[in-house]
């Protein structure tokens, strides 16, 4: 208990560190909306909207939000240029599935093996990876923006529940569609899918049919991206976020609880999720584009030199 209290004081000092210069510095240059310039053709897309950067969310806005963003999620999913994205997907976690046997049995042997490595994964698969972490980190930029009366830090809170809200029902049903066994409980090598499973045998046999997707990589992927979008300036929250996704992956698998091929799809919903909350206005085409007569492209890209904000560019073809 001692070890994970620390933890979770480090983690807090790290938010603290994260969020104390921004406001003293103000949050003028952070808060302000990049708007997309717009060429004056009827072919070109509706303009490139920002983060939702126009001051304090509701109290509620991380609830009631949920409904558009199951819709937003459905109409930036089911289109026709995204069948080589989730096609792309699918093949990923097929080749996975062939080898999930042999990766989970060599993590499973480190694991037994060496007690650091054990002792690592339980923590960032428990302490990291199971929602608590998540939601301890909104709470914390909550009662920051609260005390500071900081806008962004609000958002950054309501946002991130939003996420792991929505992200976290989505996977929720497709785990109980696949009904996929974990490997820690598995009757064959990749472990059996059980697909529409008896709702009654799932409840009390959870780990039985829960593995298929990661909730836990979906929620940490969706937490990582809104707090990356919400203080683009500090470039180092991706590469630090990014690496312990990767940790809590690992982890997971180390005990048990995943195979590697229950990630590609909950990385991407997690990613999804994450970009609809924080981009309630522009999500769609922020991310995929859009082409209008089969003659203009609208893309998107983080500002130069690592500013706040996004520019967009009309490419002819």
């Amino acid at each position: 208990m001692t070890f994970r209290r620390g933890i979770w004081g480090v983690m807090i000092v790290a938010l603290a560190l994260i969020l104390s210069p921004l406001a003293f510095a103000g949050e003028t240059a952070t808060d302000s909306v990049v708007e997309a310039p717009v060429v004056a053709t009827d072919s070109v897309p509706p303009p490139l909207l920002g983060p939702d950067l126009t001051g304090p969310p509701t109290w509620h806005g991380m609830v009631t939000n949920l409904p558009g963003d199951w819709m937003k999620y459905y109409r930036a999913t089911f289109r026709e240029e995204e069948i080589g994205y989730y096609g792309g997907i699918a093949v990923v976690t097929g080749v996975l599935v062939a080898t999930d046997d042999r990766t989970y049995q060599f993590s499973k042997r480190l694991n037994s093996t060496y007690p650091t490595v054990k002792t690592l994964s339980n923590f960032f698969a428990n302490d990291f990876g199971d929602g608590a972490a998540q939601m301890t980190l909104a709470a914390a930029y909550a009662a920051y923006g609260l005390t500071f009366s900081n806008d962004r830090a609000l958002r950054t809170a309501s946002q991130t529940v939003q996420a792991l809200l929505s992200g976290g029902l989505v996977v929720q049903v497709l785990k109980h569609i696949t009904g996929r066994e974990s490997p820690y409980v598995s009757s064959s090598p990749t472990g059996i899918w059980r697909f529409f499973p008896n709702q009654y045998y799932y409840a009390k046999r959870v780990p039985h049919y829960d593995a298929f997707p990661s909730g836990h990589l979906c929620t940490s992927t969706s937490t990582v991206i809104v707090i990356a979008e919400n203080y683009p300036e500090i470039t180092w929250i991706r590469p630090v976020g990014y690496t312990l996704l990767g940790l809590i992956a690992v982890s997971m698998v180390d005990i048990g609880i995943h195979w590697y091929s229950d990630y590609p799809l909950a990385l991407a919903i997690g990613y999804t999720f994450g970009m609809i909350a924080v981009h309630p206005n522009g999500y769609d085409v922020w991310h995929f584009g859009q082409d209008n007569a089969g003659s203009v492209k609208l893309s998107a890209s983080p500002m130069p030199g690592g500013g706040a904000g996004l520019t967009a560019s009309v490419n002819l073809r």
